[in-house]
């Protein structure tokens, strides 16, 4: 049986497709089907976004030195599960559910799915009304929290590489809980709810400042308050550098990255049941390539020019910087803007790192400028190439950076003066996999010693 419907299959779509290709008007995608392209858009292009933790925890791991590489890969498969949890048991919720052009939705916990899909799928005997009740969703309400979470977990992975090689792996947790469940979606619903920035004009298609520029004010204020690594910054104003133990790995993080970003923004189109969702998935696309390719070759130019050397890293935060800026406004109808977007963002990069050292901000994998200052960019170039209000972007970035800055803030000396956020001395000096994990993650190259 299982073999003549694989052999009948071919014959029926092809009926299908003459069909459809002799009668215009029998063209249209039915109801259903538009629900299951839907649901499988969010579905699909949330596990790549999924991989970009992956993509994170590789570049922080290249970024860091030997003795820190476990306890990086710990925080992120942590964090990431964290999210997961948060967000399924508050998060979504104070996201989305009733925000009605408020500041915030319910404060409820678990997030399930519907009754009429569990009705559904729980019917011996499914009835066209019950169907037809789910479909009018126009997705699986599943597939849509599985695509929305794993874009906070991508605002808590920015803060992981800024603040490694001092930071406690648990105080680090606790402060994403409160990232995770209460400060992300709090914004955040303040646009994709529905809320009152949404209801302003304020235009942010995946997360430049949602997203990126919320996991980079995190970031900063747990830097400033962290202070930077032992060593850092000489007394008289001197930068030693510290560099990564593994450029290949970043390397092949950043691509992972890059990669997931195609669903990170192709995703945020929101549907797949159209010619014209379709055609406007592949623009976001190609805008999303362009920008990040954009940003790989200015950042080899510029650091070329400015140091008389080209600078891997600086090229691969420049692609980041690139994906960033664009992620705002991935929608230009004209290919050539997305050039100019991710240009322009890996520029703000290739000043910004450096201007942070004289700041003494230390930042380990330049996640601050990437994420943070990037971000902003491509915010406001929403406002001056797709055709949004420059003045609602600015409220819009002021805003939010001035709510997740406060409240960062508060959480991160709240853990400071209880359990403490840093790592001693003489800990750091050994590095965080032994004293907060008790194993090295290169044991045979002796990585216990000061000097690494």
């Amino acid at each position: 049986m299982n073999a003549m419907k694989r052999l009948a299959a071919p014959a029926s779509l092809a009926a299908a497709i003459l069909v459809i290709g002799t009668d215009p008007a029998r063209a249209e995608v039915s109801a259903e089907s538009q629900f299951v392209f839907n649901s499988f858009s969010f579905l699909v292009h949330g596990f790549l976004v999924m991989l970009m933790a992956a993509g994170f925890s590789m570049l922080e791991s290249g970024l860091v030195r030997v003795k820190n590489t476990a306890a990086i890969c710990m925080k992120n498969i942590a964090l990431y599960s964290v999210a997961g949890i948060m967000y399924y048991l508050i998060g979504y919720s104070l996201m989305y559910t009733g925000v009605d052009g408020g500041f915030m939705g319910a404060l409820s916990l678990f997030y399930n799915a519907s009754d009429a899909e569990l009705a559904l799928i729980n019917a011996e005997d499914a009835t066209a009304e019950m169907v037809g009740t789910v479909v009018d969703n126009g997705y699986s309400v599943m597939s849509d929290w599985f695509f929305q979470m794993v874009f906070v977990a991508t605002a808590a992975s920015v803060v992981s590489g800024t603040l490694a090689e001092r930071i406690k792996v648990w105080p680090f947790l606790i402060f994403t809980v409160v990232l995770t469940a209460v400060i992300y979606p709090i914004q955040g619903a303040w646009v994709w709810g529905g809320g009152w920035l949404s209801e302003m004009g304020f235009s942010d298609f995946a997360g430049s400042t949602l997203v990126h520029s919320v996991g980079g004010w995190c970031a900063l204020t747990g830097a400033i308050i962290l202070g930077a690594r032992k060593g850092k910054y000489g007394p008289d104003g001197s930068v030693n550098p510290m560099p990564g133990a593994n450029l290949p790995l970043a390397t092949l993080g950043t691509f992972i990255l890059w990669f997931g970003w195609f669903g990170f923004n192709g995703g945020s189109q929101l549907a797949l049941g159209s010619a014209l969702d379709a055609a406007a998935m592949a623009i976001v696309y190609v805008n999303t390539n362009l920008a990040a390719a954009a940003g790989v070759v200015t950042a080899m130019i510029l650091t070329q020019i400015i140091y008389g050397k080209m600078d891997l890293s600086m090229a691969l935060n420049g692609a980041l910087a690139g994906l960033v800026s664009i992620t705002a406004g991935p929608d230009l109808q004209h290919h050539g803007l997305a050039l100019v977007v991710g240009a322009i963002g890996a520029a703000i990069v290739v000043f910004a790192v450096p201007l942070l050292d004289k700041l003494r901000i230390d930042d380990v994998v330049g996640a601050i400028s990437v994420h943070l200052l990037a971000g902003i960019w491509g915010t406001l170039a929403v406002g001056i190439f797709g055709g949004g209000s420059f003045v609602t972007q600015l409220i819009g970035v002021a805003s939010i950076g001035a709510f997740v800055v406060v409240a960062s803030t508060v959480v991160w000396l709240i853990l400071k003066f209880t359990i403490g956020i840093r790592v001693s001395e003489e800990e750091e000096a050994l590095g965080l996999d032994k004293m907060e994990l008790g194993l090295e993650a290169y044991p045979e190259f002796g990585t216990g010693s000061k000097t690494i």
